[in-house]
């Protein structure tokens, strides 16, 4: 594989790609562990374990996202 081909139906070579996805990923990481089990448990009221799991789950995907935009070079 050339460094000029994308990886599935995803540029990674366009700006608005790499940008959505590293925002994406920022949001996961973030977000994902600290706002999200709030909103569940506190707002909708699920039960606060699952909330909670909810967010490791979210957050392990961010860090997977990151990592994969590292590996890419998306990330310099």
């Amino acid at each position: 594989m050339t460094d000029n081909e994308s990886t599935g139906m995803i540029d990674l070579d366009s700006k608005f790609w790499r940008s959505t996805l590293l925002l994406i990923s920022v949001l996961l990481i973030f977000a994902g562990p600290t706002y999200v089990p709030y909103v569940m448990s506190d707002i909708a009221h699920v039960n606060y374990v699952a909330s909670i799991l909810v967010g490791v789950v979210l957050f392990a995907v961010g860090l997977l996202l990151m990592w994969f935009l590292i590996r890419k070079k998306v990330i310099t």
